[in-house]
C-alpha cells in the first residue's frame, strides 16, 4: 500500500472516529439540556404560583371554583398570544396548572379535568408533600414518546405548615421542534466540520506525499555513474528539495551523504572499465617490448616499435578522453554568459579537425549558419570535434565528413557502414565501440559518451540514425 493511501486511511479512520463520538455526545445531550431548562423555569413559575395560591388555598375559596388566583389562572389559559421565538412561531399557552389539598386531591384544575380526583400517589405530590423536591415525567398516551408531559410541584404553606401542593406541568412537545432544530443544525455543523477535516487530510496527505517524492526523486537522481549506464551518466542530478521541517532536515542529510559517497561508486565503475579498456594496449605494448629485446632484423625491429607508438598513442586518447569526460560528468549543468553562434564553434570544430581530415583523404564541409542560444561555446566545440573526429574513422578515403547547421539543431553527416541496428541505442555509452570499416576496434569509446553528456548539461538531446551510406548524428539544443 503506497503512503498516500495509507496516510488518507489513517487520517479517515481517526476523524471519522472523533466525529461519530464527538456529534454522538453533541446530539444525545441537547434533549436532556433542553428539558433541564424548562424544568429550572417552571420550578420558579411553580413557586411563584404556590406564593400566589396560598390564601386562596387557606380561605378555602379554591374548592368553590370562585377565587381570584381560579379566575387569572382562567384567563391566562384563554388568552391570545403570537410570539415569534427565534424563527418560531408560538401560538398558544401550554402550562396546566392543578393545586392538590394536604391530602392529595385536587381542588383545583386549570383545564376542569381532575377537579376531585386523589393524585396522592404520584410521585411529585408524594415528595413535595413531604417536603422534598417533587417532580416526574409522565406520557398522556403510553407507549408515545412524543406525548411525555412534564410536572414540577411547589409546597403551598399556610402558615408555616405545607397545606397543599401547586403543580405546574408542561407538555415535552412544544420544545421538541427546538430540539430537533439543534440536533438538524449540530449534525450539518458535524458534516461540514468532517468534510474541511477531510479536506484538510487530503491537502496535507498531497503535500506530503509531494515533498517525499521529491526526496526519492533527488535519492534516484545523486546516485554515482556507473559503467555502461547511460541515462545515470547524462542525467544530471537534481538540486536539492526545499522542503520544511525534518523533511528538510532529511534532503540536506541525504545531500550530504551523497556528497561522501559519490565519488566512491563513481571511482569504482571508472576503475573496472578502464582497467578492462588498458589490458588490449598494454598487453600489446608488452608483446612487442618483449621481442624488441631480442636480436630481431631491422624491419621486424620497426614493426614492433611503430606498435609500441601506436598502442602507447591510443593510451593517451583513452586518457585524455577519459578526464573529460570525469571533469563533464561532475558538472550539473552547461555555464554561459552570453549568446553562442552554432556556426561559430562549428567553424572552430572543424578548424581542429582539418589536419587529421587531410591525413585520412577526408573533406570536411560546413553549410546552414544555425541560430545563437546561452550554451558553453567551449563544450559545444568539443562535442563538434568528438563527432567530426568519429565520423572520419568511419569515413572511406574520398569521401566527404558533413557539418550542417539548422536552427538550434547540428548535424554530422558521413559515408561510412553506419552501425547495426542493435547498436544504435547504444551509442553514447562510456567504453562502447563498434568495428571500424577495416575491422579494427581502436576507439576508445568516450568520444560519444563525451558528446552524450554535454548534449545533457545543455537539456538537450542527441539523434542517431543509419542513412545508407553514413551514419547522422543530430544534437538538439534548447532556445
Amino acid at each position: 500500500m503506497r503512503l498516500g493511501i495509507r496516510l488518507l486511511f489513517a487520517f479517515f479512520l481517526i476523524n471519522g472516529i472523533a466525529a461519530f463520538f464527538v456529534l454522538r455526545v453533541f446530539v444525545a445531550e441537547i434533549k436532556p439540556s433542553v428539558r433541564e431548562v424548562m424544568e429550572d423555569m417552571m420550578v420558579d413559575t411553580a413557586h411563584i404560583l404556590a406564593e400566589l395560591a396560598s390564601d386562596d388555598l387557606a380561605a378555602g375559596r379554591l374548592q368553590a371554583g370562585d377565587s381570584p388566583f381560579a379566575r387569572h389562572v382562567q384567563h391566562y389559559a384563554s388568552r391570545p398570544v403570537d410570539a415569534a421565538i427565534w424563527g418560531f412561531s408560538k401560538q398558544s399557552l401550554d402550562y396546566r396548572i392543578y393545586v392538590t389539598n394536604a391530602a392529595g386531591r385536587v381542588v383545583f384544575d386549570s383545564q376542569s379535568q381532575a377537579v376531585g380526583q386523589d393524585f396522592s400517589q404520584w410521585r411529585d405530590i408524594v415528595l413535595t408533600l413531604r417536603g422534598e423536591y417533587g417532580a416526574r415525567m409522565s406520557r398522556d398516551t403510553p407507549g408515545d414518546d412524543t406525548s411525555g408531559v412534564m410536572h414540577v410541584s411547589a409546597p403551598i404553606f399556610v402558615q408555616d405548615r405545607i397545606a397543599g401542593v401547586l403543580t405546574v406541568a408542561k407538555p415535552t412537545r412544544t420544545v421538541q421542534r427546538f430540539i430537533d432544530r439543534a440536533e438538524h443544525k449540530v449534525l450539518m455543523g458535524g458534516l461540514l466540520l468532517l468534510a474541511l477535516s477531510a479536506a484538510v487530510g487530503v491537502a496535507v496527505t498531497l503535500w506530503m506525499v509531494w515533498n517525499v517524492r521529491r526526496l526519492r526523486d533527488y535519492a534516484l537522481s545523486v546516485q554515482g555513474p556507473e559503467a555502461g549506464a547511460q541515462a545515470v551518466a547524462a542525467t544530471p542530478a537534481l538540486a536539492v528539495p526545499q522542503v520544511p521541517g525534518e523533511l528538510g532536515d532529511l534532503a540536506r542529510a541525504m545531500d550530504r551523504m551523497r556528497a561522501r559517497l559519490e565519488g566512491h561508486g563513481y571511482i569504482e565503475a571508472y576503475v573496472r572499465a578502464l582497467t578492462h579498456e588498458l589490458k588490449s594496449p598494454v598487453a600489446a605494448i608488452r608483446g612487442a617490448g618483449e621481442l624488441l629485446q631480442e636480436d630481431l632484423p631491422a624491419g621486424d625491429r620497426a614493426v614492433f616499435a611503430a606498435q609500441v607508438v601506436q598502442q602507447s598513442e591510443r593510451l593517451q586518447r583513452l586518457i585524455d578522453r577519459l578526464l573529460e569526460l570525469s571533469k563533464l560528468e561532475q558538472r550539473q549543468h552547461a555555464q554561459s554568459q552570453s549568446p553562442v553562434a552554432l556556426h561559430d564553434c562549428a567553424r572552430t570544430a572543424l578548424t581542429h579537425t582539418q589536419a587529421r581530415a587531410a591525413q585520412r583523404g577526408v573533406t570536411l564541409t560546413l553549410t546552414g549558419e544555425g541560430a545563437s542560444g546561452p550554451w558553453e561555446a567551449e563544450l559545444i566545440t568539443l562535442a563538434l570535434c568528438n563527432l567530426i573526429d568519429n565520423a572520419i574513422d568511419f569515413s572511406p578515403t574520398g569521401s566527404t565528413v558533413a557539418v550542417e547547421l539548422q536552427g538550434h539543431a547540428v548535424a554530422v553527416q558521413d559515408s561510412g557502414p553506419g552501425v547495426p541496428d542493435y547498436a544504435l541505442e547504444r551509442l553514447g555509452e562510456r567504453f562502447f565501440t563498434t568495428a571500424r570499416p577495416n575491422g579494427e576496434r581502436s576507439g576508445s569509446g568516450l568520444g560519444l559518451a563525451i558528446v552524450h553528456r554535454v548534449v545533457a548539461l545543455h537539456g538537450g538531446h542527441m539523434a542517431v540514425r543509419n542513412t545508407a551510406p553514413g551514419l547522422r548524428v543530430t544534437l538538439h539544443f534548447p532556445g
